[in-house]
């Protein structure tokens, strides 16, 4: 049996969920949350199989919550079932610590399947999302000596935002302004020759500059 917790701010979808799951054999629905506020202290007390979370949450955000549960429960199964399907927050998502990244137009029966995938140590993803991971990994291609006259402290903001952090908890942190943040994170995009925060931890992680 399965056990899958459900954080969705949606009534609507988190019920049919709910439905679908706990009428399919080997799958028990642990509980529903509307935030991340309202998850986090029951997951605690009781740890399911998996989690599946959508990104766009109210208060703390899924990516947030990934990344907190991911610190205070390392061996939990994190699947995120969105409607966003953008470099930055496929990235982000990944980063912070989920296992898969699925969208919400999944059929059914491939949910059912992902969500085994995952129990079992797999890493699902949409087809869509795996394009892009695909693509942006191919795209981004180190030079043959990948010298990038980081800094370390740059190199330490690249660490925080491979981590999961976004601008504002990266700079609480490092303790400066989100202004210097800004100021930081042009700098490393002009030496790693990239346009963008989800291809700037891409290349980071590729040429392990961050582990």
């Amino acid at each position: 049996m399965i056990r899958i917790a459900i954080i969705e701010d949606s009534r609507h979808i988190r019920e049919g969920l709910s439905q679908l799951i706990d009428g399919s054999d080997g799958y028990h629905v642990t509980g529903g949350f509307r935030s991340m506020e309202e998850a986090l202290p029951h997951l605690a007390r009781d740890l399911p199989d998996v989690v599946l979370i959508d990104i766009g949450l109210p208060g703390i955000s899924g990516i947030e919550g990934i990344r907190q549960l991911r610190q205070s429960h390392p061996q939990l199964n994190l699947l995120v079932l969105t409607v966003y399907s953008d470099d930055e927050r496929i990235f982000d998502a990944i980063c912070a610590g989920a296992c898969g990244y699925l969208l919400k137009k999944t059929p059914p029966a491939r949910l059912l399947e992902s969500i085994a995938e995952v129990a079992a140590g797999g890493a699902p993803m949409s087809p869509e999302v795996a394009r892009r991971v695909v693509e942006l990994f191919r795209t981004i291609r180190p030079p043959e000596r990948a010298e990038y006259h980081l800094t370390p402290h740059e190199i330490k903001l690249l660490q925080l935002l491979a981590n999961g952090l976004n601008r504002k908890s990266a700079a609480t942190e490092l303790r400066v302004s989100v202004h210097a943040i800004s100021f930081h994170l042009r700098q490393i995009y002009e030496k790693l020759q990239v346009h963008s925060r989800s291809e700037a931890v891409a290349k980071a992680l590729r040429d392990r500059l961050v582990k």
